[in-house]
């Protein structure tokens, strides 16, 4: 059974796609991937084909529509009547729609996020378009996956879907624990550097802190942005700008933290409802966190106290919990991280992806 895999995406950073596709191959489909060039590529060496789009457009504005056309194309060439659709987000999705029509084949919608109701896009005329395609084409999915049960639940309770909730957490990391020795102490940011990431207010932290080097890993938009900020509040010599890491890299660099951080704001309910990648990346990292007390954050907590929470972002406040959590250590935090490693892993989300197709091939083959 073949599946064609579809994301605006360059693939070499996104470690969803490449665990979903990594299990599917492992047990017995036929995966086809599909991304873009859309902000630079890498070769990549996957063990299956992998098929990336070459983007014109320098703009997001145009760089969506080019790539759904160009999309709609190449899934027409490698689908067929043996063939289950994997869409990745929404702006995959209508050329997946279209080709399933078509043909008369089966769709799986992944969303990683609730799209529209991301903070880039918040009143802007662009969440308008999205918002119809989202109200157009959700309703009739038949499959569907999502990332946490906040997003399943505000998908389910907006569109009458059941998405089932496969949480993009990495692969359980068994290795011995090595606890460094830092000095200065290492606080970690990874992930986008984007709006509504709590990075400001955590740069604005450390001027309460003392013996620290705050690195940020990952880039975006607002990079040049915080890069300034630094410079204004002199504080070059306790933040540091990483860049993009590839994935083995920045397990590497996770590993050797003290304490890292997860401060996203209620910039919309994408990210109030999210689960973010970096909270189970320390976790199997055996990193404590601090948090801010969003539902799935907190249901991560309540259930295993890896790390401390905040209630808000006041700068002053995010450094007493940072201060807490190196003044206890990381050893204080292990038995908990333990547990969380063992419970939140790639194993334990593979058997839904599973049982999901396997129900889309009885059900269509």
């Amino acid at each position: 059974m073949k599946i064609v895999v579809s994301a605006f995406s360059n693939l070499y950073t996104d470690q969803r796609i490449e665990k979903v596709c990594d299990t599917l191959s492992r047990n017995g489909y036929a995966v086809t991937l599909i991304g873009n060039d859309y902000g630079g590529s890498v070769d990549m060496q996957r063990p299956y084909p992998v098929k990336i789009i070459r983007q014109k457009s320098t703009s997001l504005k145009t760089a969506y529509p080019e790539f759904n056309w160009k999309l709609y194309f190449e899934l027409k060439k490698y689908a067929d009547k043996q063939t289950i659709l994997l869409a990745n987000d929404l702006d995959a999705l209508l050329p997946n729609v279209l080709i399933a029509k078509q043909i008369g084949i089966p769709l799986v919608f992944d969303s990683h996020e609730i799209f529209t109701e991301m903070p880039a896009i918040q009143g802007r005329f662009t969440q308008k378009i999205w918002r119809f395609l989202e109200r157009k084409l959700l309703p009739n999915l038949q499959y569907m996956m999502t990332e946490s049960e906040s997003y399943a639940e505000w998908f389910s309770q907006k569109y009458g879907v059941k998405p089932v909730v496969v949480r993009n957490i990495p692969k359980q990391i068994k290795d011995m624990v090595t606890i460094p020795d830092n000095n200065p102490k290492i606080i970690l940011y990874q992930g986008a550097i984007n709006q509504s990431r709590g990075i400001t207010q955590a740069i604005l932290a450390t001027q309460y802190l003392e013996n620290v080097i705050f690195k940020i890993a990952g880039d975006g938009p607002k990079l040049k942005e915080y890069q300034q900020l630094v410079k204004d509040k002199k504080l070059q010599d306790k933040v540091q700008f990483l860049g993009k890491l590839l994935p083995d890299d920045l397990r590497k660099l996770t590993k050797t933290a003290d304490v890292a951080l997860s401060l996203e704001e209620n910039g919309g309910v994408s990210y109030l409802y999210s689960l973010p990648n970096k909270v189970a990346d320390c976790i199997q990292a055996r990193v404590p966190l601090v948090m801010i007390n969003f539902p799935e954050m907190l249901r991560v907590y309540k259930q295993f106290k890896v790390g401390e929470i905040i209630e808000n972002h006041e700068p002053q406040n995010i450094a007493d919990k940072i201060i807490k959590v190196l003044r206890n250590g990381r050893s204080y935090y292990q038995a908990e991280l333990e547990k969380a490693a063992a419970e939140l892993c790639w194993e334990k989300e593979e058997d839904k992806i599973l049982r999901l197709f396997q129900q889309v091939v009885a059900e269509n083959f």
